[in-house]
């Protein structure tokens, strides 16, 4: 670990040379800078056509009820039905939720997948991120075997490993995910885990709060908070770095590593004081939320998660719910909606809608939504039959997502359920051929690209799944 400018420094200045010597070992929330510059350097990269260059994956944790908000069933009983009737979108043909307004009008930008499959009755986004259902051991999951030594990459670790920066100073890699021990028992896994492809493709932890991993001016990164503060530090230390002559004789990779941490390029992007006031508007940051916890929402993150990607990120990874986002059993939020599934729904899809229209709105005017490729989803869908507690229980049968952006195709619906939403009826959709599309959009040739896990052994990125033509034909 770095700390720079700590507060149990021996100079006067507030800089510990050893502290500063410890750059070339540097670890971001498990990312170590120079061995990735280093593997960006010395790696062939050899890909198809871009038509995009970035991907912003919007986490559901708990179980989204896919019922309820992409594949309402009307006609069904009242004890699957549930309370929420369908409205029509700008797709012809096409019902949504009506507490999803925002994104019923944008339709035409949206893909919805209603068929989704290949799941596990467990609370874990591993498939999410990474594309397997395999995996070793973690918090209140049974291992799921099938996995290369090292476990899988998530698909920010493989853009990393793939492609390297994408702009300097910005990791290619970037994990919005609170970091608090509540918050990260319901995720499982590290939404930017590297898997075999080493801790130098970990992505970039935002909110670590933990690790404590870089500290400037006493201003560390689980202070985010106050974005003012940290720039202020980021400006302090390089101009004092280029007073004192300290970058003199470090290696290449060392010194851009030190870039990376100097340059003013993340410490911007994580600014949201810098947007217009019509911007966060747009995100619904200028509103008042007396229903809230506190009045506080997670609206934030979206606009975060566009900063971020417009600034150079390959991947941002957001986990959105109410805040705060934690485990219900303890009085926080996530997607587990066991018992008053219709009135947690009341509170948390209005926030949703209206943080993720507002993301793919304003990639849209920016120019970036072609280049920019956004899936929502969670780990699986809830059950049909509505319980005694008026809540949905896991259902790993079938799930749905929304896909924007990044060159697929959009203004669709794919797949469908039975009457009452049991499994797919039509197209079933396993969620590796989602990551197979968007690998192709994004330059990777599922076919004939393998990375080598720990043993050694050559692994490709979606076995035998291919991208979907519907997506990209």
């Amino acid at each position: 670990m770095l700390k720079i400018l700590g507060p149990h420094s021996r100079f006067c200045d507030g800089m510990s040379r050893r502290s500063w010597l410890q750059i070339g070992g540097l670890g971001l929330g498990g990312l170590v800078i120079p061995q990735l510059l280093q593997a960006e350097k010395t790696s062939q990269v050899s890909s198809r056509q871009q038509s995009a260059k970035g991907i912003i994956m919007v986490l559901l944790p708990g179980g989204p009820s896919h019922l309820d908000m992409y594949d309402l069933k009307p006609e069904a009983p009242a004890e699957i039905r549930g309370e929420f009737r369908p409205i029509p979108t700008k797709v012809p043909g096409v019902e949504i939720c009506e507490l999803l307004p925002r994104l019923a009008r944008m339709t035409d930008k949206l893909t919805i997948i209603r068929s989704l499959m290949g799941f596990h009755d467990d609370h874990n986004t591993h498939w999410c991120t990474t594309g397997w259902e395999s995996h070793p051991p973690m918090p209140s999951s049974p291992i799921v075997p099938g996995y290369p030594p090292g476990d899988w990459p998530t698909i920010g670790a493989v853009l990393s490993r793939h492609f390297g920066y994408r702009e300097p100073g910005i990791p290619p890699s970037i994990d919005l995910c609170p970091m608090d021990p509540d918050a990260r028992f319901i995720l499982r896994t590290p939404p930017g885990q590297p898997g075999y492809l080493g801790a130098a493709h970990s992505s970039f932890e935002v909110g670590a709060v933990s690790r404590q991993n870089m500290t400037l001016n006493d201003v560390s990164l689980s202070r985010l908070g106050d974005r003012k503060a940290l720039l202020s530090s980021f400006d302090q230390f390089r101009r004092r770095v280029d007073q004192d002559g300290f970058s003199d004789g470090m290696d290449e990779f060392n010194r851009q590593a030190f870039d990376v941490l100097t340059s003013s390029r993340m410490a911007d992007a994580l600014d949201l004081t810098q947007e217009e006031d019509a911007i966060r508007s747009l995100y619904g940051l200028d509103a008042e939320y007396p229903g809230e916890r506190e009045g506080k929402t997670l609206l934030d993150q979206f606009l975060l998660a566009r900063r971020v990607i417009e600034a150079g990120a390959r991947c941002v990874t957001l986990a959105f719910s109410r805040w705060p986002f934690g485990r219900m059993l303890q009085g926080d939020f996530n997607w587990d909606w066991h018992k008053d599934n219709f009135g947690e729904a009341r509170g948390a899809l209005p926030l949703f809608d209206h943080g993720l229209s507002a993301m793919i709105r304003d990639l849209d005017e920016r120019g970036l939504l072609d280049e920019i490729a956004v899936v929502v989803w969670g780990e699986f869908g809830r059950t049909p039959k509505i319980n005694a507690n008026a809540g949905r229980d896991h259902w790993p049968k079938v799930a749905g997502a929304l896909l924007a952006g990044g060159g697929l195709n959009s203004g669709q619906v794919i797949g469908s359920t039975t009457g009452w939403g049991e499994e797919p009826l039509t197209r079933p959709v396993h969620f590796r051929e989602v990551f197979a599309s968007l690998y192709d959009r994004l330059g990777i040739d599922v076919e004939t690209t393998q990375f080598t896990d720990l043993a050694g052994r050559p692994q490709y990125l979606v076995g035998e799944h291919r991208p979907m033509p519907e997506l990209i034909g």
